[in-house]
C-alpha cells in the first residue's frame, strides 16, 4: 500500500531521530533536526495542499447525460449506449471522483473514475473500473497549454497473451464542463485505433 505524505514524513522524522549520528553530536542535532523538520514540514504542506492542478478539474464536477460510442472493430460501425454520470469532489477536494451507469446493447454497465493532479509529480493521474473487466486501469499525463485536453498513457494486460498493451485516454473539456473522453488502445490488434467515446453533457 502507498504510504501517505502525513507517514511518510512522520517516518522520516522518526527515521531521522533515531540516527546514531544525533546521539553522538547532541549540540549538531540541536540546529540540524529543527532545520530540516522545517524544510520537510513545508515541502510536505505543499504536497498535500489542493491547488491551480485540482481547481483545473473544477468544471467536470456536476451531473451529465453521456452518449457513449464503442468500437470493437475499427472498420465497422460503432455500437451506440447512453448513460449518467455524476462526479463530485472527494477528500477534500484532491480527487475527483465519477460515478457512471448505463446501458450497452441492453446490458446494464456501470463504471468508477477518479481523476487527480499529483502536486509532487505535477502529473495527472486517473484510474477507471468498470463491471466490463476485473481489473483496473491507472493513466497519467497532462494537459496541453490551453489546459483544454489532456493526454494520458497506461496500459492493460493483453488478453490473450496476458502481456501489457498499452493504452491511452484522451480528453477535451469545454468552459461549460461538458467533455469528450476518448479511449484509445490496440484490441486484439496490432495497431492503436479508437475504442471508446464517451461525450458528456451537462445536466446539472
Amino acid at each position: 500500500m502507498k504510504m501517505s505524505y502525513c507517514g511518510a514524513g512522520l517516518l522520516a522524522a522518526f527515521v531521522g531521530l533515531a540516527n546514531p549520528v544525533y546521539a553522538s553530536d547532541a549540540s549538531k542535532a540541536a540546529v540540524s533536526v529543527p532545520a530540516k523538520e522545517s524544510a520537510e514540514a513545508k515541502a510536505l504542506e505543499k504536497a498535500m495542499t489542493p491547488g491551480a492542478g485540482q481547481k483545473r478539474l473544477q468544471a467536470m464536477i456536476g451531473t451529465f447525460d453521456v452518449a457513449i460510442r464503442t468500437w470493437v472493430d475499427p472498420a465497422k460501425p460503432p455500437i451506440e449506449s447512453s448513460a449518467t454520470s455524476v462526479s463530485a469532489w472527494v477528500l477534500g477536494d484532491r480527487y475527483v471522483q465519477m460515478m457512471l451507469a448505463g446501458d450497452v446493447q441492453g446490458q446494464p454497465f456501470s463504471g468508477i473514475g477518479y481523476i487527480a493532479f499529483d502536486n509532487v509529480s505535477k502529473l495527472y493521474q486517473a484510474t477507471w473500473m468498470d463491471n466490463g473487466s476485473t481489473g483496473m486501469i491507472w493513466y497519467q499525463g497532462g494537459f496541453d497549454a490551453s489546459g483544454k485536453s489532456a493526454t494520458m498513457q497506461g496500459s492493460v494486460p493483453d488478453p490473450l497473451t496476458g502481456k501489457p498493451s498499452p493504452v491511452e485516454m484522451r480528453m477535451h473539456v469545454a468552459d461549460d464542463g461538458g467533455h469528450v473522453t476518448e479511449l484509445w488502445g490496440k484490441g486484439l490488434g496490432s495497431k492503436m485505433f479508437k475504442m471508446m467515446e464517451l461525450r458528456y453533457t451537462r445536466s446539472k
